[in-house]
């Protein structure tokens, strides 16, 4: 008997050396018994050096492409990565209130604010992040910045616990249900410590520190794993743990490619599908 899986929805871009964006998403739902589709924000160009270059996709395309797969096929659950610009995520908002995604509906929301580079450079002018904190988070059921993220968002520079705290108090102001402010950038650090919490509901979740320079692709791998555990039915914290699991061992199997940084790796879970 065949099984529709649940479906879940990345709105990003894409990158051409296929360890983050889009095909880190898309990978990251396949391993996880979800079926994923697309709204295409912007086409970089890209490697494992970083990137280059990249061309937005018109605005009218990307909430086309939002309303296409929501309006026929459905959607259990959606993410954002990569949205460019402030007129792509003022967009972005106002339709996904139309075709019903959000904290306020039945369909949960992960925003990814992917807002630095992995050296902690911006990505999105002060606009595009101002629009993040407006539009977008209000609508989150979860956010899940890195610490340079949360920098740019909150000035808050994570370099404790005590400050980790801080941070994740300063983002829920912004509107979002839930805040994981993730700890990997948190170098000194012996475990890596992700914070979790809704202003009631405080969570550490640690983890081993790998040691592995092949990380590209692991935010958006953590939060595409959190949309499909959300798409199937889990409760935010259920999620949050099931994906840091799994990103434990993506890192653990990522692999080098290229010249610079390699992509983690959800391929284990092939060989292990429970």
């Amino acid at each position: 008997m065949t099984v529709t899986p649940c479906t879940a929805l990345t709105i990003a871009g894409s990158d051409s050396g296929g360890g983050a964006g889009v095909q880190a998403d898309l990978r990251t739902f396949f391993a996880n018994g979800v079926h994923g589709l697309v709204a295409l924000t912007a086409v970089t160009v890209q490697n494992s050096l970083g990137v280059q270059g990249f061309s937005e996709i018109p605005v009218d395309v990307v909430t086309a492409q939002i309303k296409a797969v929501a309006e026929d096929m459905g959607v259990n659950a959606a993410k954002t990565g990569m949205l460019a610009t402030a007129e792509i995520i003022q967009a972005v908002a106002k339709t996904l209130d139309e075709v019903h995604i959000g904290r306020t509906t039945d369909t949960p929301f992960v925003v990814d604010p992917v807002a630095a580079s992995m050296t902690g450079h911006a990505l999105l002018r002060e606009e595009a992040l101002e629009a993040i904190r407006t539009e977008l988070f209000p609508r989150a059921t979860l956010i899940t910045p890195n610490l340079d993220e949360v920098r740019l968002l909150t000035g808050v520079s994570v370099t404790d616990t005590k400050s980790q705290h801080a941070a994740a108090e300063a983002l829920l102001e912004f509107g979002s249900q839930w805040v994981l402010v993730k700890g990997g950038h948190l170098y000194d650090a012996v475990d890596c410590v992700d914070l979790l919490t809704d202003g009631s509901a405080v969570i550490e979740l640690s983890g081993p520190r790998i040691d592995t320079e092949n990380t590209h692709g692991g935010g958006d791998t953590m939060a595409s794993a959190i949309t499909s555990s959300l798409a199937k039915g889990a409760d935010v914290p259920t999620a949050v743990a099931e994906a840091k699991r799994f990103i434990e061992r993506c890192v653990l199997e990522a692999y080098p490619l290229g010249a610079g940084v390699g992509p983690v790796s959800p391929f284990w879970r092939l060989a292990n599908p429970q």
